[in-house]
C-alpha cells in the first residue's frame, strides 16, 4: 500500500471503473461531476447533503500530483458541480458554482460547499462501521474509460479493499480500475438495500485507462477513509444552519454536557437555547477544537405554541445549566411566579428527573434577578448556586440535588450595587479551587470574582471598565466550547443580534473575539 501511494503521484486522477457499467439512469444520482478552472480539470465527487459535496482535496490543489493540502476557503479555482444528472447530455439535476472549501486535515479529503441546495437527490449517507480487508465496495465516478476520454455517462465498478489503514485504505479492481477524472468520486458499501460512502478516491496506477501507459497493468488503487469521519462531515455540513438561526430571538442561554460530552473528552459543551417564541433548541458541542465552529448539531427540546395557545416555556426568567452526576447535565429554571424546577438531567430527548425546589406563587423567589449555577464547593459536581436579589443581596446554595435551596449562605448584604448586576455567569477562568463568578454590569463593566465559594466573594478583576461596549451584551453564558478542559470560554448575544465567542478567558482578561452568527 505504502509503495502504491508513493508511485500514484504521477498517476493522480479521478476513480473511475475503466470498464464498468454504465450506471443506470436516476442510481448513484448523488455522484458530483465537477469542472474545475473552466475544463481545464474534471473530478468526481458525492453529495452529502443539499448543498455541500464531498470530494478529493488535491482536484483543487496548485499541483495535484505533488500535493493535495488546501486552504479553507473559496475556491481558487472556478467550480462547477453537476449532480442528480448520470447522463451529462440531459438537463436532469442541478448545476451549481462550489463557494467554499473546507479541508480534512492529514487526508486528501474536502468539503465543498454550493451556492445552492440540490433538490431532487437524496445525499448519500456515510458509513458508519469501519472498513475490513477483503470488503466489496462499489466505486463510481465520471472519469475516463479504456475507449472514451471525457464521457457523458456515469460507471460504477466493484472493487476489493486490499488494505485497511488509519488515513486511507487500499483497493484493487477486477477489470476496472480509476482513472482521470474519478479523483474525488464515491467508494461505496452496499448492503441491505443500503448505500454508505465510506472513502473518496484519491490516487491510482490507471492501468487500462486511456491515455496512460499501455505496459501499465495494475488496476489498483489508494481512497481516503470517509468510514470515521461522519461526526467531522456533520460538523460542516452544520456551519451555515447555525450561524443562520435568528440569534436576536435568543433570550436565555445554558451550557452543559447534555449530548454525551465531557470535561476533556472529545465531544466539547453543548448550549440550550430559549427563544422569544418559547421554543427551545439544543445544541451539540462538536468534536474538534476550531473557535468558530463550536456546535455541530441541534435538536429541538420545545415546540413552539401553536397560535392561540401557550408553552411552559414561556414564563422562564431565568435558565442554568448545572451537573448532578449520574449522566447527562441538568437545568435549573425560574419561572415567573416564582417556581424553581431542577431538570436532573436534560439530552436530546427532552427534560428528565424533574424536581420542584420552590414552590409556585411562593412571595421570595419572584424576587430574584439572576441565577447562575456552578462548582463553588470542591466536589467535582456543577451543582451549587449563586442567585442576585432585587435588593442587591447575593446568595449562594451548596449541592442542589441534596439539599434543594434550604442552605441559603448569604455572600453579599443588602446594597445598592449588586442590584445592578444585569448578568451573571459560573466559569473556571483563574484556575482556583472553586469556580470564578462573572458579571456583566448595567453600565458595561464587566468584572471577575476569582474562587467563590461559601466564604464569599474573594477580589475581584476588572475584565471591561465602565461605559464598554458591554451595555449592548444582551444574554452571557460560560462554557468549554473550545479546549474542553474547563468552562472558560465565554458567549455573548448581542442587542444588534450578533452571537461571539471570546475563547480562554483568563485574570488577563479576554484575548480574542470570535463571530458566530449574524
Amino acid at each position: 500500500m505504502a509503495a502504491a501511494v508513493a508511485s500514484s503521484a504521477l498517476m493522480t486522477g479521478s476513480a473511475h471503473a475503466v470498464s464498468g457499467d454504465v450506471a443506470k439512469d436516476g442510481t448513484y444520482a448523488f455522484t458530483a461531476k465537477l469542472d474545475i478552472d473552466e475544463g481545464k480539470r474534471s473530478c468526481s465527487g458525492a453529495l452529502v447533503d443539499q448543498q455541500w459535496v464531498l470530494s478529493a482535496a488535491r482536484c483543487f490543489a496548485a499541483d495535484p500530483g505533488k500535493d493535495y493540502r488546501i486552504d479553507e476557503g473559496a475556491p481558487k479555482f472556478k467550480t462547477t458541480a453537476t449532480i442528480g444528472r448520470t447522463d451529462l447530455s440531459g438537463t436532469a439535476g442541478t448545476v451549481a458554482d462550489v463557494v467554499e472549501l473546507v479541508p480534512y486535515a492529514g487526508r486528501d479529503l474536502v468539503m465543498a460547499r454550493l451556492a445552492k441546495p440540490v433538490s431532487g437527490v437524496t445525499p448519500v449517507a456515510i458509513g458508519t462501521t469501519p472498513l475490513a480487508t477483503g470488503e466489496q465496495l462499489t466505486v463510481t465516478g465520471f472519469g475516463r474509460t479504456k475507449t472514451e476520454w471525457v464521457p457523458n455517462t456515469l460507471h460504477t465498478a466493484a472493487f476489493t479493499v486490499d488494505a485497511v489503514q488509519n488515513p486511507s485504505i487500499a483497493i484493487t479492481g477486477k477489470d476496472a480500475a480509476v482513472c482521470k477524472g474519478d479523483t474525488g468520486g464515491p467508494a461505496l458499501r452496499e448492503s441491505g438495500g443500503r448505500v454508505e460512502l465510506v472513502a473518496v478516491n484519491s490516487t491510482s496506477w490507471q492501468g487500462g485507462c486511456l491515455g496512460s501507459d499501455p505496459a501499465e497493468n495494475r488496476t489498483g488503487a489508494v481512497d481516503a477513509r470517509v468510514d470515521d469521519l461522519g461526526a467531522w462531515v456533520q460538523q460542516v455540513r452544520y456551519r451555515p444552519v447555525f450561524a443562520a438561526a435568528p440569534w436576536a430571538k435568543a433570550t436565555h442561554i445554558a451550557s452543559g454536557y447534555f449530548t454525551g460530552g465531557s470535561a476533556g473528552g472529545t465531544r466539547h459543551m453543548d448550549m440550550i437555547v430559549r427563544w422569544a417564541d418559547a421554543e427551545v433548541t439544543l445544541y451539540q458541542g462538536s468534536d474538534d477544537k476550531d473557535p468558530r465552529h463550536p456546535f455541530a448539531a441541534e435538536y429541538q427540546l420545545a415546540k413552539r405554541p401553536e397560535p392561540g395557545k401557550t408553552s411552559i416555556w414561556q414564563y422562564a426568567e431565568q435558565i442554568t445549566g448545572a451537573s448532578f452526576g449520574g449522566g447527562s447535565d441538568g437545568l435549573v429554571v425560574r419561572w415567573g411566579d416564582g417556581e424553581l424546577t431542577q431538570y436532573t438531567h436534560v439530552d436530546k430527548n427532552g427534560f428528565h428527573g424533574e424536581k420542584q425546589l420552590a414552590k409556585a406563587k411562593n412571595t421570595v423567589w419572584p424576587h430574584a434577578q439572576q441565577i447562575t449555577a456552578g462548582r463553588y464547593t470542591t466536589n467535582a459536581q456543577r451543582d451549587d448556586m449563586i442567585v442576585t436579589w432585587d435588593d442587591g443581596r447575593v446568595t449562594f446554595y451548596n449541592d442542589l440535588d441534596t439539599n434543594g435551596v434550604r442552605t441559603e449562605k448569604t455572600l453579599v448584604k443588602k446594597n445598592t450595587t449588586w442590584a445592578h448586576a444585569d448578568q451573571i455567569s459560573a466559569g473556571e477562568f483563574t484556575g482556583k479551587k472553586t469556580a470564578d463568578l462573572l458579571v456583566r454590569w448595567s453600565d458595561g463593566e464587566v468584572t471577575l470574582y476569582p474562587g467563590v465559594d461559601a466564604a464569599g466573594t474573594h477580589g475581584e478583576i476588572q475584565i471591561r471598565p465602565r461605559k464598554s461596549f458591554w451595555t449592548h451584551a444582551a444574554v452571557v453564558t460560560a462554557g468549554a466550547f473550545v479546549a474542553n478542559d474547563r468552562p472558560n470560554d465565554v458567549l455573548v448575544r448581542w442587542d444588534s443580534g450578533a452571537l461571539t465567542l471570546f475563547p480562554g478567558l483568563d485574570a488577563a482578561g479576554l484575548h480574542s473575539e470570535v463571530k458566530l452568527g449574524n
